[in-house]
């Protein structure tokens, strides 16, 4: 399988999730927040989820080396796309983090190229290749 290139570091836009918290553990949220320790709900809540993925680093390391992903952002352009198909082969691509597709990928050249897109994390392309890739996506 060729290798494929990290995109460049540019940092995405950060993912908004909803999570339900009790009332008693919001009060918690608050009132460290009231004393200073953090700026905001938003900036302790980052920090718990930080320091969870800390504590299973190695976990996550083993498997992301097990499962052969690309661990950060991926990106796919149309010229990355057309010089697969030019060698006759298709990509079996596995990202954990970002992958964005570009917008100069059409659906047909996506389907023609990529034989399987596994994402943990979040995937940024047009709905029609999301639709043309839609049974070639892991969930």
């Amino acid at each position: 399988m060729p290798a494929l290139r990290p995109a460049a570091s540019t940092k995405p836009a950060d993912e908004k999730i909803t999570i339900n918290v009790g009332v008693v553990d919001l009060g918690q949220i608050d009132l460290l927040v009231q004393e200073g320790f953090y700026a905001n709900r938003t900036d302790l809540i980052r920090t718990a989820i930080r320091n969870q993925i800390a504590a299973h680093a190695e976990a996550v390391r083993q498997v992301v080396s097990r499962r052969t992903l690309v661990l950060g952002i991926q990106h796919l352009a149309a010229a990355d796309l057309e010089a697969v198909r030019q060698r006759g082969e298709t990509l079996a691509v596995r990202v954990l983090g970002l992958l964005t597709i570009a917008p100069d990928v059409s659906p047909q050249l996506a389907r023609e190229t990529l034989q399987s897109v596994v994402v943990l994390g979040s995937l940024h392309a047009s709905p029609a290749v999301k639709a043309a890739l839609a049974d070639r996506m892991a969930e």
